[in-house]
């Protein structure tokens, strides 16, 4: 048992957390995204939405670099507010490469259609 880490957390998630490097992505997307077929590792989080998620991962992980598919939908003012810095957009071709070439993506239940978000970890450490 630990204390202070976020409960969302699973520990395949934590594992998954921890063994990323500065530079690595992690995916996290919608209930619709098809993300069986396209990742390298998967991890579900089916009862847990997409900006659930995200706040959880922030609690443990830096980021330096966030993208998200451009579309304008509600849930993307959400996914910009959770994150510390300015969230990029890019087209589906671009978007889904990123996922495709992500460390692990996560499986959310969020219904919300493009509700994907992929975080780049920033470097730990004093500079």
């Amino acid at each position: 048992m630990l204390i202070g880490i976020d409960r969302r957390l699973s520990p395949d998630l934590l594992h998954a957390l921890a063994s990323m490097g500065h530079g690595d992505q992690i995916a996290l997307v919608d209930a619709n995204y098809p993300a069986a077929a396209q990742a390298t590792r998967l991890i579900r989080a089916d009862g847990l939405g997409l900006v659930d998620m995200l706040s959880a991962v922030l609690s443990v992980m830096p980021i330096e670099r966030a993208v998200m598919p451009d579309a304008d939908r509600p849930i993307h003012k959400k996914i910009q507010q959770s994150c510390n810095i300015s969230v990029e957009a890019l087209g589906n071709t671009e978007f889904y490469s990123a996922v495709r070439e992500s460390f692990a993506t996560v499986a959310t239940g969020e219904p919300a259609l493009y509700g994907n978000v992929v975080l780049t970890k920033a470097a730990i450490g004093n500079a």
